[in-house]
């Protein structure tokens, strides 16, 4: 679980973010599984497109995500989902979080 305080900070450093990965149509196959895996490993916190039209949708696809990447949803709105992952070897170059902070 992340305390108000780390999702009020996440949610700062990811306004500045553009979408790194966009879920579509196909949903979650095992490339954009990979992709989000890779994305999450190398920038710890990233922002996702999913362009489904349906809420709910959405949300079910936030939290499959969540599972099979063992992210943590920090904030999601409209189409715009914000996810954060610690890495286990943080690389200063491409961390989101070491970076900007």
């Amino acid at each position: 679980m992340l305390t108000t305080e780390r999702k009020k900070r996440f949610r700062a450093i990811g306004h500045n973010l553009k979408p790194i990965v966009t879920v579509a149509g196909n949903g979650l196959s095992e490339t954009v599984i990979a992709e989000l895996n890779r994305a999450l490993n190398d920038h710890e916190l990233i922002k996702i497109k999913l362009v489904f039209d349906d809420r709910a949708d959405r949300q079910l696809a936030i939290e499959e995500i969540c599972k099979q990447t063992d992210a943590l949803s920090v904030q999601s709105i409209g189409k715009v989902a914000l996810l954060y992952k610690a890495a286990k070897k943080p690389n200063p170059k491409l961390s989101n979080l070491l970076r900007i902070s």
